[in-house]
């Protein structure tokens, strides 16, 4: 008779073994943290830990899509080239259009 404690299959008959088990175990906890981080305050931890895993992947990806989106548009504004940033390169302040004219002002200078 074989022992019963060991299966047939081996011991990755589930897909875990005690070398993978840790890191599993350590992405799920992340998963499960990044969705109530980012979920702003929709989710607390017990509900996203006892959620069906095909409804955790679903909302995890999602807000990471969210977010991937929203770096994008935030990288895809700073490269705006009608915006012009106050401080140089080099540090030096970029003085605005309007304080840069050719003529100096002909107004009026007295308030009495």
């Amino acid at each position: 008779m074989i022992d019963g404690s060991i299966s047939q299959l081996g011991l990755a008959f589930f897909g875990l073994t005690s070398e993978v088990a840790p890191q599993f175990r350590a992405g799920v906890f992340k998963q499960i943290h990044e969705i109530v981080f980012h979920g702003q305050g929709g989710y607390d931890w017990n509900t996203v830990y006892n959620m069906p895993l095909w409804l955790r992947k679903f909302t995890f990806n999602e807000i990471k899509t969210y977010h991937e989106k929203q770096n994008e548009a935030v990288k895809n504004q700073n490269k705006d080239p009608k915006q012009k940033s106050l401080i140089n390169p080099d540090g030096t302040v970029n003085t605005p259009e309007f304080l840069q004219a050719s003529e100096p002002y002909k107004g009026k200078t007295s308030y009495k």
